[in-house]
């Protein structure tokens, strides 16, 4: 029963997609039908696996295809986490893409790939080995990029290959660092506290070799500065794509395969020996101020959303390199805050340039009383950004700076206070914009026709109002037993700390 329900979990996105790349264009019901009806099962597959991982139980499927080289699927509490996010922003997505693509062509294309790159996106998620981490690694990228040049014009092709170039290289990377390490180890399984410990200390010189190729190999996806210039290309993607990049498919599976390195591979204490983690977190840390400081110069908003992303995604990063229980929380914490905020931010970004022709933020004056609600629901995310109480950001941020003080870091401290500087240095701006900024006669173009109170297409307006919702629950109820900083909790207390 277990293995069937791992296999259904692909299956409700896969199957789907599979049957869309045959249907007609006109076939508009029966696409969204098979969209919708795929997210909600996988969600209500994944409610009964969460359910099951509460009362200590794991899933998992083995699959031998060599000797030694197995796939191996695998939910437990921090695959858990992770999957939900995929499938519940993937939900909420669907829904916005359906209304976003309402006139646009080859919408059957591009809702199969869709659901190919949410099947690559749970399966990195479910991977039990680094061996099937890979493959749904790179089945990722190559989902992900009809989606990125969907559009098909110069700039949309251009931004392709930028991506292409990016993640095909650092996947080879990754793949080195794999095969050596397999050389070494002849598997290598995700558990608690790594696998390389086995090893004799003769081969900690390798070990560190093998670890920077894999950090690499996962730094490009994540938008580790240098390896960071393929994201803000990549925002000519429709806004569907650019909020699935950003909040929980490209992007965050760079970072979840870190954690899964520096936990479940390396293991931490092992990685504090070997002087890794501090490596680590310098890097995220020139990552967080450079992605602020570039966000604050760019005039288009998806740009500058681009490389907040660039920034906030350290965060996870810099948590975990942390050394400690409170920063762990932080860091992994922020995977699923972050991800409502940046997914709201990104669905607002797509209604004013779909309801109004808007893209820069200089033709943004008075437009929070054009389109009221999409604006209500972009100051809280992007307070939540900031850090302000009451929202997903400021658990993040307040359980970072706990435990940078704990694990005595106090510079990680700083570059947090910096960060948070630096975030409301470019979005304040923007909200001001909105509500005390005289708004023109006339708009760029006004393309949705809209009727009654509705400020744009239904199905675009209630997606970010969900996720903003959200942003503000996650921050307010942070202390229930239902809230994502709960679940966290359970998986450092189970997988970390034992």
């Amino acid at each position: 029963m277990n293995e069937s329900l791992l296999l259904l979990v692909l299956a409700s996105s896969l199957v789907p997609g599979v049957i869309i790349f045959f249907l007609p264009e006109s076939r508009i019901r029966l696409r969204t039908l098979l969209n919708l009806t795929g997210a909600i099962l996988k969600l209500l597959l994944i409610g009964y696996m969460l359910w099951g991982i509460q009362h200590g139980q794991i899933y998992i499927l083995r699959y031998n295809l060599l000797l030694n080289l197995e796939l191996v699927l695998k939910v437990d509490a921090l695959a858990a986490l992770f999957v939900t996010l995929s499938a519940a922003l993937w939900l909420l997505t669907t829904f916005y893409a359906v209304g976003y693509l309402e006139r646009s062509p080859h919408r059957s294309r591009f809702f199969g790939f869709f659901s190919l790159c949410v099947t690559a996106t749970v399966g990195v998620a479910m991977a039990g080995n680094l061996f099937t981490f890979f493959i749904f690694y790179e089945l990722l990228t190559l989902s992900t990029y009809p989606l990125v040049v969907h559009r098909g014009t110069e700039a949309a092709i251009r931004a392709g290959n930028i991506y292409l170039i990016y993640t095909l290289s650092g996947g080879a990377v990754l793949l080195v660092g794999i095969i050596w390490l397999y050389s070494l180890l002849g598997r290598v399984e995700f558990m608690y506290g790594g696998v390389v410990t086995v090893l004799d200390s003769k081969y900690s010189p390798q070990l560190q070799i093998i670890f920077l190729l894999l950090i690499i190999g996962l730094g490009v996806k994540a938008a580790l500065v240098p390896l960071h210039g393929w994201l803000p290309q990549a925002m000519v993607a429709p806004a569907p794509v650019s909020a699935l990049l950003h909040a929980v498919a490209v992007v965050k599976a760079g970072a979840f395969g870190i954690i899964r390195i520096v936990y479940e591979v390396y293991g931490v204490e092992y990685l504090q020996s070997m002087n890794l983690l501090i490596p680590l977190a310098i890097a995220a840390s020139i990552t967080i101020i450079w992605g602020s400081l570039c966000a604050l110069w760019q005039g288009d908003l998806k740009r500058r959303l681009a490389y907040s992303t660039v920034s906030q995604v350290s965060y996870i990063i810099l948590g975990m390199s942390l050394f400690g229980p409170v920063s762990t929380i932080g860091g992994i914490v922020h995977l699923v805050h972050q991800g409502i905020m940046k997914i709201t931010l990104f669905f607002c970004a797509g209604n004013y340039a779909e309801t109004l022709g808007i893209h820069k933020i200089s033709e943004m004056n008075g437009v929070g009383w054009r389109m009221p609600w999409t604006s209500i629901a972009f100051c809280i995310a992007a307070l939540g950004m900031i850090g302000a109480p009451l929202t997903a950001g400021y658990i993040s941020k307040l359980y970072l700076n706990q435990g940078a003080e704990i694990a005595d870091q106090m510079w990680a401290s700083w570059v947090l206070t910096v960060s948070s500087l630096l975030n409301a240095a470019y979005f304040l701006p923007i909200m001001y914009r909105f509500w005390f900024k005289t708004q023109p006669q006339t708009w760029v173009q006004e393309r949705i026709y809209t009727k009654g109170r509705w400020e744009t297409h239904g199905l675009l307006l209630i997606p970010p109002l969900v996720s903003a919702t959200a942003t503000l629950l996650a921050g307010i109820f942070a202390d229930t037993d239902w809230s994502p900083l709960y679940w966290v909790k359970l998986i450092v207390k189970r997988e970390y700390l034992l």
